[in-house]
């Protein structure tokens, strides 16, 4: 069984901004928790431990809603966007042994062939995973692959029981070479094959 993190949540009775606003100000975060037919119930959580849970990309965590037991996923976190402050959460009820849809993070490993770079075309792809299984990323190891070279997201090699939802023909990154560069290469070859002519013309001029 994986080990989440545990959160101990309150439940909210007062609403509206100045509601949220004093929970602010104590440290807590308002929160929403949802799904599987149930209703919505309106929590708080303690704000520091939160915001450090909330640096991964599809959090799990073990609530502990006034002593009952919930695990939910983070799906939406809402911030302030001068201050970057976490404003509300949203949280979807898990159930184990579920499958869930969700966003992961594509991280780009090693460092393409001399002379060329990766530009990455998906951010993230969508996969279908057991909900107590979410993977932090994707990756994608590019060490030494040269121009031209495109991967799809039906390539990728993903974590054992997860299904790709993004299409497969998506372009996931492609190796290029940085726009001049062959273009450059191919004006010094040109000027140094003129320097040699014009060289040898006024040699022979000189004779």
């Amino acid at each position: 069984m994986a080990d989440y993190t545990k959160l101990a949540a309150e439940v909210r009775t007062k609403f509206g901004k100045g509601a949220a606003r004093k929970l602010r100000a104590a440290d807590k975060i308002p929160a929403v928790v949802y799904g599987h037919g149930t209703e919505p119930q309106h929590i708080s959580l303690p704000g520091h431990e939160t915001m450090l849970l909330v640096r991964t990309a599809n959090a799990v965590v073990d609530l502990d809603i006034e002593g009952a037991a919930q695990l939910a996923l983070v799906k939406d976190v809402q911030r302030d966007p001068v201050r970057q402050i976490i404003e509300h959460i949203d949280l979807v009820v898990l159930r184990r042994g579920e499958k869930v849809t969700v966003d992961v993070p594509v991280l780009i490993e090693g460092e393409s062939f001399s002379g060329t770079i990766h530009v990455q075309d998906l951010n993230t792809i969508s996969l279908l995973v057991l909900a107590t299984n979410i993977p932090e990323h994707v990756s994608v190891n590019v060490e030494g692959l040269e121009d031209g070279v495109q991967i799809h997201a039906a390539q990728l090699e993903l974590p054992e029981g997860a299904e790709l939802e993004t299409d497969p023909e998506a372009l996931v990154v492609a190796i290029v070479t940085p726009r001049g560069t062959a273009d450059d290469d191919a004006a010094d070859e040109a000027s140094a094959e003129a320097g040699a002519e014009s060289g040898a013309e006024g040699a022979a001029d000189s004779e």
